[in-house]
């Protein structure tokens, strides 16, 4: 697929305008995640803030305005604008992409470029800079940026690679951190900008995100912008894209729109490609009741697969294991529109992960609790004795309950006989004790002949991904 050698003024408003879009979805999980420097929770605000108020300078440019009247205006307004710590680093950075825009264009040599003055910039502007923080972060995409080729798609793809491997290291070198059990906040804030970025280059439709939707249970994003375009063209493309749509005509070419969504993002970027669009305003709008919504959602972290599958049929929401897993967590948090939500980990999530999607959801209007399940047959046991009709206090510690009476065992490495080696590890852990065996076999196992040798009830699945042979649990 073919990728743009430079960003023009059109795609780099647009690039903006997805910033925008796809921040404010983000600002309460970015606000949960702020502990340093102070535990405020305001840094997906400031920066959200800030890159509005860059998007509402460019915003009054005309439509076919040059990179560099672009680059400037959203460098000039987020200076003016910008809020907190992290608002003035978003700021630096569209700084350094003006000084660059100036000079021509912006493609993949000046991209790394811009990377590398926002970091003395920053350095300059914050008199104690801190590692583990924002500027860590910018300073590994930099590099990274400057180490790929010229190539715009591949220099975007090098610096959000290295931000997102630096945002995960964040916690090594910043004490607060690692005891939240955290990555930094404005961090994630600066992966968020590379990610729009790269999805701008690509021409991805939808952000990068589950959906730009608000962060509570049910509720709307209000979307208001004034056009310049085919209005009926406009009304036919967006349209199924949410609700109350509204267009003020002001002639036959302009109007003021008004629309409430879900996908803001993609009115957003339907609008920008269908037209000039100004004044663009994000508002999230007031709870509403949503009878459609289920009651609880119960979400397990499970390799993709069959495994993914069986959990599914019994009823749960899967997330695989990977990178992004917490982001993940947390997008089914929010698109769930669930009032209960019960994680089911597996064992595939280690501490500094339960914190982070727990801190997170803090900022949630959902209850949220996590089952201590340690593998993926502990899962399935604690799913088997879920009663969706009971309080989430109780079903929680139902499932507990039937997790931590299961005893586990895996075969891990290849045997002579993996068959001899399952029937082995199941008689140790039925010396204790036990009815019922499950297993999770990415190999084939004769079920018949092991449940005649066990004299107890043998349930086989096939699980590829597992990482292991055979997962094996008892009860």
């Amino acid at each position: 697929m073919s990728h743009p050698r430079e960003l023009d003024g059109p795609r780099l408003h647009a690039w903006a305008a997805r910033a925008v879009a796809e921040l404010s979805a983000r600002r309460a999980e970015i606000n949960a995640l702020n502990v340093f420097p102070v535990p405020d929770a305001d840094t997906g605000s400031n920066m959200t803030h800030t890159m509005e108020a860059a998007l509402a300078e460019a915003d009054r440019l005309p439509a076919d305005a040059d990179v560099a009247a672009v680059a400037a205006a959203l460098a000039s307004g987020s200076v003016r604008g910008a809020r907190g710590n992290s608002g003035l680093v978003l700021s630096q950075v569209l700084r350094a992409v003006a000084d660059s825009a100036a000079r021509g264009s912006v493609d993949g040599d000046s991209i790394a470029r811009s990377l590398t003055l926002a970091v003395t910039l920053v350095d300059r502007a914050i008199a104690e800079p801190v590692e583990g923080t924002v500027i860590t972060v910018l300073r590994a995409a930099a590099l990274a940026a400057e180490s790929a080729s010229g190539d715009l798609h591949a220099v975007a793809t090098a610096a959000l690679e290295a931000a997102r491997t630096a945002l995960a290291n964040t916690p090594s070198q910043l004490d607060v951190l690692r005891e939240a059990g955290v990555v930094d906040a404005g961090g994630t804030g600066f992966v968020v900008l590379l990610e729009t970025l790269l999805a701008e280059i690509e021409g991805t439709e939808e952000l990068p995100q589950v959906e730009a939707r608000p962060n509570g249970p049910a509720a709307d994003l209000e979307v208001t912008f004034f056009f310049v375009g085919d209005l009926d063209c406009l009304q036919a493309r967006i349209a199924p894209l949410g609700e109350s749509l509204v267009i003020a005509r002001a002639d036959d070419t302009s109007g003021r729109v008004h629309i409430h969504s879900r996908t803001a993002g993609r009115v957003i970027e339907t609008a920008f490609s269908a037209g000039a669009v100004s004044d663009l305003r994000l508002e999230v709008l007031p709870d509403a009741p949503q009878v459609d919504a289920p009651r609880r959602v119960v979400v397990a972290v499970t390799p993709p697969g069959s495994v993914a599958e069986l959990y599914r049929e019994a009823g749960a929401v899967v997330v695989a294991p990977g990178e992004s897993v917490v982001s993940d967590i947390l997008g089914q948090v929010r698109s769930s529109r669930a009032q209960e939500l019960i994680l089911l980990p597996n064992g595939l999530l280690d501490r500094r992960q339960l914190v982070s999607v727990e801190r997170a959801t803090h900022a949630f209007e959902q209850t949220f609790t996590i089952v201590p399940t340690s593998r993926l047959v502990s899962g399935i046991a604690a799913l088997s004795v879920h009663d969706p009709e009971a309080p989430i206090g109780v079903a929680a510690y139902t499932m507990t309950e039937a997790a931590a009476a299961m005893r586990t065992a895996i075969v891990a490495t290849p045997t002579d006989s993996v068959e001899e080696a399952t029937e082995a590890a199941c008689r140790r852990l039925l010396a204790d004790g036990g009815e019922h065996v499950i297993l999770l076999t990415g190999t084939e196992v004769d079920v018949d002949k092991l449940d005649a040798a066990l004299d107890v009830d043998v349930m086989a699945f096939p699980a590829d991904g597992l990482g292991h042979l055979v997962e094996i649990g008892v009860e």
